[in-house]
C-alpha cells in the first residue's frame, strides 16, 4: 500500500517577512532536527546572525522565533538548528515541515555572534551547548574565520550522545566543504562533550576548561583561556553563558560587541 504524500503547505504572503521554501529536512533524533529553505537574492547576512523564521498564528499573526543561520554566508541556501517541543507555539509544528513547504522569514538579519564584534587574536573558541552550535556551524564554514585566527576550535556540550549534531561532518575537519576544507584540515578543532552518557570526552565546557582537557594537543598553545591571544564566543543555554561569561570576566577577557571589538562574545538576544 503506498503512502500518500501530500502537497506543499503554503502560506499566505506577509508585508513583513519574505516567503521561502523548504529545501530539506534532517531528523537527528526525537529532540533534534535541521532544515534549509531557499535563500533569496536580497537577503544579506554575516556569518553567526540570526533571522526570524516563522508561520502563521492566530488572526494571522505571524508565530516567529529567533533562529541563528547555521549556513555560512557564502551559501545559496539558508540552514537551521532547532529542538523539537511537542507543546511549543512554534516548534510543535515546525518539527513536521516537509520539502516544499513554506515559512516567513525575517528579513533583518542581526547578532553579535560575528567576527567584528571580536579582536585580533590567535585562537577562536566557539562554546556551545544543544542547538547554540548553530551559529558556529556558520562561522566554522566561513573563510574569513581561517584568516583572521591561528586556530578555530568548536565545543559542543550536550546531554546524550544522540544530540551531538553535525557530529560526523565536524570530526572530519569538514573535509568535504567546498571552501575551508584545507584550512579546517590544519586550523580547525572539534571538541564534543557529553554530560548523561558514556563518551569519549564527558563533562560540562566549565570542567573541561578546569582540568585542561580543552587544551589538549593537537591544540596548540597554553593550556588556559589568555585574554591577550584567545578570543571566546558562548551560545546555548542560560546558565552556560552566565558562569562561562563571568569566569571570563575574572580572567580579564572583555566582552565585545558590534560597536566596541572585545575579547569574548554572547548573543544577549538568547539569554534571559
Amino acid at each position: 500500500m503506498e503512502t500518500a504524500v501530500r502537497a506543499p503547505a503554503t502560506i499566505p504572503d506577509h508585508a513583513a517577512f519574505q516567503t521561502v521554501a523548504v529545501r530539506w529536512v534532517k531528523h537527528w533524533n526525537e529532540h533534534l532536527f535541521s532544515f534549509a529553505v531557499d535563500r533569496p537574492d536580497s537577503f544579506r547576512f554575516r556569518s553567526g546572525e540570526f533571522v526570524m523564521i516563522g508561520l502563521p498564528g492566530d488572526a494571522g499573526k505571524p508565530l516567529m522565533r529567533a533562529y541563528s543561520v547555521a549556513s555560512p554566508a557564502w551559501s545559496e541556501e539558508l540552514e537551521f538548528l532547532s529542538i523539537k517541543v511537542e507543546d511549543g507555539p512554534l516548534t510543535s509544528r515546525l518539527q513536521r515541515i516537509d520539502v516544499g513547504d513554506q515559512l516567513y522569514l525575517g528579513k533583518k538579519p542581526t547578532g553579535t555572534l560575528v567576527c567584528d564584534a571580536l579582536l585580533g587574536g590567535k585562537r577562536l573558541f566557539m562554546l556551545s551547548t544543544g542547538t547554540g552550535l548553530a551559529p558556529f556551524l556558520s562561522l566554522a564554514r566561513d573563510p574569513e574565520v581561517y584568516q583572521r585566527f591561528e586556530q578555530v576550535v568548536a565545543v559542543h556540550s550536550v546531554r546524550r550522545v544522540s544530540d551531538l549534531a553535525y557530529h560526523d561532518e565536524l570530526a572530519a575537519q569538514l573535509a568535504d566543504d567546498p571552501l575551508v576544507a584545507d584550512e579546517a584540515r590544519a586550523q580547525f578543532h572539534y571538541i564534543p562533550t557529553v554530560t548523561r552518557e558514556p563518551f569519549r570526552t564527558q563533562g560540562r565546557i566549565d570542567a573541561l576548561i578546569a582540568d585542561g582537557r580543552l587544551f589538549h594537543p593537537p591544540l596548540e598553545g597554553p593550556a588556559h583561556l589568555d585574554p591577550e591571544n584567545d578570543r571566546v564566543m558562548l551560545c546555548g543555554s542560560t546558565d552556560m553563558i552566565r558562569q562561562t561569561a563571568a569566569m571570563l570576566e575574572g580572567l580579564g577577557f572583555v566582552e565585545g560587541s558590534n560597536a566596541n571589538p572585545g575579547s569574548f562574545v554572547i548573543e544577549r538576544a538568547f539569554v534571559g
